[in-house]
């Protein structure tokens, strides 16, 4: 269980009374700071904190390596104030004040901090923390301030108290995948604002499939709308990818229950299905139950319901859902005789499909055309480049087909990064001879992220007369995504901004 502390200011009656009591105390007339008095108000959350190290695995454990980090910098400023006119040796007092950081000298208030076991004692000075937090201020300097010389925080990682402090002391912002949430639970709860919001850009620009339902959970915990809504668009957007990631099964049941009955996940109801059985396992182990049919059901409780198994193809649902045991008798029945009869019995599922997201395309050339000698393929490769400058998700492509009748085409799509494959797919599509364009997609959407330059390519083979493009555009609006394109050294058969093939790139925004 945590504990998020905070410190408010009372009504102004209370500030009244506060004020006439100091008044008496204070006979001699000695100048004082307003009185103001604070409360300690802490709200306590059933939610696990999940450790970034978990949501951002390492080979080795960051946390420990950045307190190491900052003894050896406290050894360097010992070092430093062995001269006697240390403070010489700096300019600013931006670089004098860096000398003080997690060091003895001067140092009137020290932090145990971490939990039993594995704490840290760190030093502090009272007027610089003060002058770098509201909480901190309250503490040593309000009316309820209390002097003492050792103060435990149990609830805040030691490297991520650290990296606060650094922030405070040397005005650096020193962030790691392994500390970033710990940090942010540390700015949160001592009103660092700056530092906060560094902590929210570091967790939105390493936002994956791969961490997004946990970072959900995390992001309505520390009350981050704007994390929260970036986190929401990944799990829409790449949502099998999402659900089958090892960080699913670690949320909470609120955010479980949130993102199953979620109307935009794009990702087949079969997928959604197995993902709830899979963070029912886990609930089961946290719990320390056995992983029966009967206590996965049980943790799942009404979340069951949100599950649009009715709306699963037949052959999914009967090979699936029917067989997985969670479904009773009566439930399995029912939902068969939904598929089958004419007269379909009531469920307590919901038999609506979910709407998913609807594909956005975004069209390169102006024109297209054809010849008798073009577009020739022979395993060549069609190759752009593309930059964006809104986070996207790139579904597939859009591409000519035959120009001299109907005809089938097998494509090889490829998305890069700067030389690295992030998604590829082989699959045959099917065109009429028209102009039209054929999408091919990949088996997931990719994640493209803005202001950096992508690569799109396509390997064809079939009918070599097609249709191709003209009359190219460098820079496309698409709703409230710009596309930029150049060329690419990909490409060997042609294509280029002026004209050629992949006309249309098809994405989620």
């Amino acid at each position: 269980m945590k504990c998020l502390t905070f410190f408010l200011m009372l009504p102004e009656s209370v500030k009244s009374k506060s004020s006439k009591s100091s008044k008496k105390g204070n006979a001699s007339g000695s100048s004082k700071l307003p009185p103001v008095c604070y409360e300690i108000i802490t709200l306590r959350s059933k939610k696990k904190k999940k450790m970034a190290a978990d949501i951002f695995p390492t080979k080795k454990s960051a946390s420990t390596t950045t307190v190491q980090q900052y003894q050896q910098q406290n050894l360097n400023n010992n070092n430093t104030i062995q001269n006697c006119n240390w403070q010489g040796l700096y300019s600013t007092i931006r670089e004098r004040n860096s000398v003080m950081f997690n060091n003895e000298l001067m140092a009137d208030v020290h932090f145990v901090v971490g939990q039993t076991g594995r704490t840290q004692r760190l030093p502090g000075h009272r007027y610089v923390l003060a002058v770098g937090s509201s909480v901190f201020h309250a503490m040593f300097y309000g009316e309820l301030a209390e002097n003492k010389d050792e103060i435990h925080i149990p609830d805040v990682e030691p490297a991520a108290f650290l990296a606060m402090l650094k922030y405070i002391y040397c005005d650096e912002i020193d962030l790691s995948a392994d500390t970033v949430l710990a940090t942010l639970y540390a700015a949160k709860k001592y009103i660092v604002p700056h530092l906060a919001r560094a902590c929210v850009n570091f967790l939105e620009t390493s936002l994956s499939a791969k961490n997004a339902c946990v970072l959900l959970s995390q992001s309505c915990l520390f009350e981050e709308p704007e994390l929260t809504q970036r986190c929401w668009e990944v799990i829409d957007a790449q949502a099998e990818l999402a659900l089958r990631s090892e960080g699913f099964c670690d949320i909470d049941a609120q955010t479980l229950e949130s993102i199953l009955q979620r109307e935009t996940l794009n990702a087949k109801e079969i997928v959604v299905f197995e993902a709830a059985l899979s963070w029912a396992e886990a609930e089961c182990q946290r719990q320390e139950l056995t992983s029966s049919t009967d206590n996965k059901r049980k943790v799942l409780g009404k979340a069951m319901y949100l599950i649009r198994i009715p709306t699963m193809a037949l052959d999914d649902f009967a090979n699936g859902a029917a067989q997985s045991g969670v479904l009773t008798l009566n439930e399995t029945n029912d939902i068969f005789l939904w598929y089958t009869a004419v007269k379909k019995p009531e469920l307590q599922f919901v038999s609506q499909p979910r709407k998913g997201l609807t594909p956005q395309r975004c069209h390169r050339f102006q024109s297209c055309a054809y010849r008798s000698n073009q577009w020739r393929y022979r395993g060549r490769c069609d190759s752009i480049q593309f930059a964006v400058d809104k986070r996207v998700f790139i579904a597939g492509f859009g591409l000519y087909g035959s120009s001299c009748g109907s005809a089938e085409y097998s494509a090889k799509i490829e998305l890069k990064r700067q030389g690295v494959l992030l998604g590829q797919n082989l699959s045959k599509y099917f065109s009429d001879g028209s102009s039209n364009t054929f999408p091919v997609w990949f088996e997931y959407p990719v994640q493209i992220e803005p202001d950096t330059f992508y690569t799109a390519s396509v390997v064809l083979d079939g009918n070599e007369l097609s249709y191709f493009g003209q009359e190219g555009m460098t820079e496309v609006q698409c709703g409230k995504v710009t596309f930029q394109f150049q060329c690419s050294s990909d490409s060997t058969n042609g294509t280029g901004v002026q004209g050629g093939q992949i006309p249309e790139l098809i994405f989620y925004a």
